[in-house]
């Protein structure tokens, strides 16, 4: 139950955070490029505070948990995931950027969990999935 508490809050986070970015770009005629610069920077020193006490464990990590982090986290999804989500932000609408952004996320993550990661399904969780894919085309569809 809580890490679906938490999964709420990440959604009301980034849909109420992608309005804001969408606003902030629009209103500064800022680039994609300096909004994701700005929104890094300010992640950077707030979760640069909230981490500082879990440091030391990076160094009984080893290096192959580290390599995924950086491939996965900073270059895909940190860096070339937010590049597209800006770009799309930028020259988008809104009501159609995010359901797409990341109405489909779950569908990804779903194939990825159980073709790589070996995680049982059902058929209730492989409809689930259509049903949300589904919704995703009926709400981009003008």
């Amino acid at each position: 139950m809580k890490g679906f508490i938490f999964a709420l809050l990440t959604s009301l986070c980034w849909s109420i955070g992608g309005y804001f970015e969408k606003k902030g770009l629009h209103l500064g005629q800022l680039s994609p490029v300096m909004g994701i610069a700005v929104r890094t920077a300010v992640a950077c020193l707030i979760l640069g505070l909230a981490s500082a006490p879990h440091w030391p464990s990076l160094r009984q990590a080893g290096p192959v948990p580290i390599i995924y982090l950086v491939l996965g986290g900073g270059v895909v999804a940190g860096s070339l995931g937010m590049l597209s989500f800006y770009a799309a932000l930028g020259t988008g609408e809104l009501s159609r950027v995010m359901p797409v952004a990341f109405g489909l996320t779950p569908l990804l993550g779903f194939l990825l969990g159980t073709l790589l990661l070996g995680e049982t399904v059902s058929i209730a969780n492989w409809a689930g999935v259509l049903l949300t894919c589904a919704g995703v085309t009926l709400v981009t569809i003008r």
